[in-house]
C-alpha cells in the first residue's frame, strides 16, 4: 500500500514515536550488552535484542499495511536521544556502576511496558487493517517485560546496598 498517512498526522506521529523507540532500545541493549558480556544478563540481552528487532520489522508491517510513511528525522533524534542518555547514565555521574545499569535497566523496562502499550493501542484500530498479530505481539512483550525484571531488581539491591 502506497504511504498516505504522513509521519505529522496522529497516528502517523504515535508509531514513528514508537519506532524511534526501538532505535533507542536497540542502542540501549548494544551498549548494555557491551559491559555485561558472558553475563546471564548478557545472554538476555542477545535474544532481546534479537527480538527487539524483530518487533520493530513488525510495526514497520503495521506501518505500511496503515499507509503510515516512516519519519527519519524523529528515527535520528531517537539515536542523538540515546547518544545523551550515556551521559546522563554514566557511572562518574550516577557515582555508581550499579545505579548506572539500574537506570540503563529502568529505560529498558519504560521501553518495554510503552511497546506493549503502544501494541495494545493498535489493536483498537480493529476497523482498519493492521497486517501483524498484534496478540502474539503484546504476549512476547509482556514476556520481554518479565524476564527483565529480575535483572532490574537486582541492579536495584545492587545499586542501594552501595
Amino acid at each position: 500500500m502506497a504511504a498516505v498517512v504522513p509521519p505529522s498526522e496522529p497516528l502517523g506521529g504515535y508509531l514513528n514515536d514508537h519506532l524511534t523507540g526501538s532505535v533507542v532500545a536497540l542502542e540501549l541493549i548494544g551498549k548494555l550488552r557491551s559491559t555485561n558480556g558472558g553475563t546471564p544478563l548478557g545472554a538476555f540481552l542477545d535474544e532481546l535484542e534479537v527480538d527487539v528487532q524483530a518487533d520493530r520489522a513488525s510495526l514497520e508491517q503495521a506501518m505500511d499495511s496503515l499507509g503510515v510513511s516512516q519519519g527519519t528525522i524523529r528515527r535520528a533524534g531517537g539515536w542523538m536521544l540515546e547518544k545523551a542518555s550515556r551521559i546522563k547514565f554514566d557511572e562518574h555521574v550516577t557515582g555508581s556502576p550499579h545505579l548506572s545499569r539500574l537506570m540503563e535497566l529502568e529505560a529498558l523496562s519504560l521501553g518495554i511496558e510503552g511497546k506493549l502499550r503502544g501494541w495494545r493501542a493498535l489493536k483498537e484500530l480493529s476497523d482498519q487493517r493492521v497486517d501483524v498479530d498484534l496478540d502474539a505481539l503484546m504476549q512476547r512483550a509482556s514476556d520481554q517485560g518479565a524476564r527483565l525484571e529480575p535483572f532490574r531488581v537486582e541492579a536495584a539491591r545492587r545499586a542501594f546496598a552501595d
